[in-house]
Parts: C-alpha cells; sequence; structure tokens
C-alpha cells in the first residue's frame, strides 16, 4: 500500500527519510526515518492512530524494514501531532526530554477527545466551535498512546546501526521541552516545531529568546536536508524568515505592553505585514499572551482555552 495523494515520503538519501502532510496546518506534522545496517529509528508519530499506521506502511515500503525494525522513537515535543502514535510501536524506546514527558501527562488524548467533542456540540462557546473545526479530521478517542520508556535533559544521543544522533534540547520555546535530532552522518535535522514552515509560529511557552537561539542553532549546523515539523522541507531562508516572525512580534507586543494595552487587545492591534499570507496567522493571539507573560515576569500557566477563545476571534474576524 502506497501512501495517500495528501502525504509525501521523501528519500533523503543514506537511508534516511522525511514524511510530509497535507499543507502543515493545525495537526498535519511530519515525521522522519532513519536507517542503517538494519535499524530504524523514527523521530515523532503522527496525531493518531490511522495516519500513523499508513505512514509506518509507507515508510516500510520505501526501506525495506518492516515498523517491527524501528527500535526507537524520539518525540521532539509534548503535542499531540507529535506523540500520539507512539502506542503502535510497543517494543521501542520512546525517547523524549524530561519536561516534554511531564508535559504529556497533563495533555491527553482523552481530554483532546472531550474538547472536540464538546466544540462539535455546541459547548464551550466559540472555543469550542473553533476546536472542533481544526481538529476535525483527527480521531482522539481511538488513541492508546505510550510515554517515554527514556528521558534526557540538555543533550543526549540516538544511535541506529552505525549513526550516532545528538538530540538537543532547545526548550522551552514552543513547548516545554523541545528537542531537535541532528544526524550528522546524514547532514539532516528533524526540528519538530520549532519551524512552521509556510505557517504560523505557536509560541506556548516561550521564552522567545530560547526560539531565536534555537534557530541560529539549526542554521548553524551543516545541514543539507531541514526537516520541519509543520510544512515542506526548509531552505535556510525560510528558518531566518521564521527567526525574523518571532523577533517582529515580539518587538510589536512589547510596543503594545508598554503603551498599556491588554494582551487581546494587542492581537488585533498588531498588522502581521508579509507574514500576514502564513497559514494559522490566528495563532498571534497565542504568542502575544505568552510574551505579556514573559514582558511581566509572569509564570502561571496559560489558559488553554482563553486562548483559543482569543484566536477563534481573530480566525472567524478574518475569514
Amino acid at each position: 500500500m502506497g501512501h495517500a495523494p495528501d502525504t509525501r515520503l521523501l528519500d533523503l538519501g543514506s537511508g534516511s527519510f522525511a514524511y510530509f502532510q497535507k499543507d502543515g496546518g493545525w495537526g498535519w506534522s511530519n515525521a522522519g526515518l532513519v536507517t542503517d545496517a538494519g535499524e530504524a529509528l523514527l523521530v515523532d508519530t503522527l496525531f493518531d492512530e490511522a495516519l500513523t499506521a499508513r505512514m509506518l506502511t509507507a515508510m516500510a515500503d520505501a526501506s525495506g524494514l518492516a515498523s517491527d525494525r524501528i527500535g526507537t522513537v524520539v518525540n521532539t515535543h509534548a503535542n499531540g501531532d507529535h506523540t500520539h502514535g507512539n502506542g503502535l510501536l510497543p517494543h521501542a524506546e520512546i525517547v523524549a526530554s524530561e519536561a516534554s514527558a511531564a508535559e504529556m501527562e497533563a495533555f491527553p488524548p482523552a481530554l483532546l477527545a472531550q474538547l472536540k467533542a464538546g466544540g462539535a456540540a455546541g459547548q464551550l462557546g466559540l472555543a469550542g466551535q473553533y476546536f472542533a473545526e481544526i481538529f476535525a479530521p483527527f480521531d482522539f478517542a481511538g488513541v492508546n498512546t505510550r510515554a517515554p520508556t527514556r528521558t534526557f535533559t540538555g543533550r543526549g544521543t540516538a544511535r541506529v546501526g552505525g549513526k550516532t544522533l545528538d538530540l538537543i534540547e532547545v526548550g522551552p520555546a514552543h513547548t516545554r521541552g523541545d528537542v531537535i535530532v541532528w544526524s550528522p552522518a546524514d547532514r539532516t535535522v528533524f526540528t519538530g516545531d520549532i519551524l512552521f514552515i509556510e505557517g504560523t509560529p505557536i509560541m506556548w511557552e516561550g521564552p522567545v529568546s530560547n526560539w531565536l537561539a534555537a534557530c541560529d542553532l539549526i542554521l548553524g549546523l551543516d545541514a543539507e536536508a531541514i526537516v520541519p515539523g509543520h510544512g515542506p522541507l526548509a531552505e535556510r531562508a525560510a528558518v531566518a524568515a521564521v527567526k525574523d516572525y518571532l523577533g517582529c512580534i515580539a518587538r510589536e507586543a512589547r510596543l503594545r505592553f508598554d503603551a498599556g494595552l491588554g494582551a487581546e487587545e494587542a492581537a488585533f492591534d498588531i498588522g502581521l505585514g508579509r507574514f500576514a499570507g502564513w497559514r494559522d496567522a490566528e495563532r498571534l493571539a497565542v504568542n502575544v499572551d505568552t510574551l505579556y507573560r514573559e514582558f511581566s515576569g509572569t509564570h502561571d500557566a496559560p489558559n488553554a482555552l482563553a486562548l483559543f477563545e482569543r484566536m477563534a476571534k481573530l480566525y472567524y474576524d478574518r475569514r
């Protein structure tokens, strides 16, 4: 069985592959496979088990290695669109940063299924309507995920045959424990959601300085292939554009913070300029809120439901 027209499996050479889904919008994440000497390592799974099963079949067809030859899965961060397929690899070691492992426990698939069902039923207001709409294609109720079996902080490694991969924790940024996976032998980096290409980054955690530094780290690698968490294969200019977006939003938010505007008011006031055409522009609401918490020195967790409400207002207003 080949992969469907809305997905693309790209052979990166040297036994490495990248799997791309649709346009990279909400939930349509990417993943990677690194192979050597009959062994395989998977970078991230997908948002539900059906999508992950389809991907594993495509990877097996291309690599000649069945999914039971995948000995290690590295989750780049805690979000479900990069972890919910873990359960389809029952014998693999699941590796993640310690911070990501803790964050996975806070947002189980059952909670997402409940929010989606409530939104579809007209509950939870505008936030529920928006949540149900953007996540309509995904089956959270059918997910039986696996938690990480090995965690690390800072830097770690993973081996695939004769290859050693560097696991570099660059979070908190997008989430609490973001990790990039660098394969020097393949000159390939899998960035997780440090990179959204042609789509708007969303900063749930921050600080923004960590994310900017992560972009610099990626640009400093001798990478021939840069595989983002969402969107197409990245050129160096696209990495720089992500950095430019984050810097621009940080400056604009700071101006409005200093002027006394509230975070929601600021999100509606900021013009996106050359970034206005990026997908999911309403994520600006989350980015501004996270920056405001950073500016004020507040360490409280974000109110996810309130932020989905704010994104929904921007989304429906601009649509």
